[in-house]
């Protein structure tokens, strides 16, 4: 693992919050990279050191928080999935900035997608055409009607205000997602 300069790191997590929150409140077409700049207290050409554009940095956060959630809700190989849901919630609470604001951004509407798509290919892995409940499906559709239900899920929580704790959240969703794979 290459090991980054820790001001590197300081200055990209500077960029990357002053960005969310920018995010969170106004548009993202109307947000420049002055604007991330002077949140971050740093100059636009350090901006420019470590993204291309303001699209490269949101799509950057966006890997990192997909690639991070993947991680962490997949640490342990023999989770059910009630114990794997809850450390996806874990996960949305611990970086609720970041999920609130992608999720209830106008702007955001690409994040959606993307997570919807990283959803979709995690629910192939488990999906049985062949036998059980269902038996005789498309397996593209059975991951569509899934990765939606708990995209939109985890978006009304967020957007709500995760009125429910992360467990319970896991044990309501996950007991849904073994109904349906």
């Amino acid at each position: 693992m290459v090991k980054v300069d820790r001001r590197i790191a300081r200055t990209q997590g500077a960029i990357k919050n002053a960005f969310l929150e920018l995010m969170s409140e106004k548009n993202f077409d109307s947000i420049t990279i002055q604007d991330i700049a002077d949140r971050a207290n740093i100059n636009r050409a350090t901006v420019y050191l470590h993204y291309l554009d303001k699209f490269d940095l949101l799509d950057k956060i966006m890997e990192e928080h997909i690639d991070n959630m993947s991680d962490f809700c997949e640490s342990e190989a023999d989770l059910d999935w009630i114990e794997s849901t809850v450390h996806c919630m874990e996960y949305l609470e611990s970086n609720y900035l970041f999920f609130s604001t992608m999720l209830a951004s106008e702007g955001a509407r690409y994040f959606r997608n993307r997570f919807l798509q990283h959803n979709i290919e995690e629910f192939k892995k488990d999906i049985d055409i062949t036998t059980g409940k269902n038996s005789g499906q498309n397996e593209d559709i059975v991951a569509e009607f899934v990765a939606n239900a708990y995209v939109g899920t985890v978006e009304w929580w967020v957007k709500n205000g995760m009125p429910y704790s992360p467990q319970e959240m896991a044990e309501k969703v996950g007991e849904l997602l073994e109904r349906n794979i």
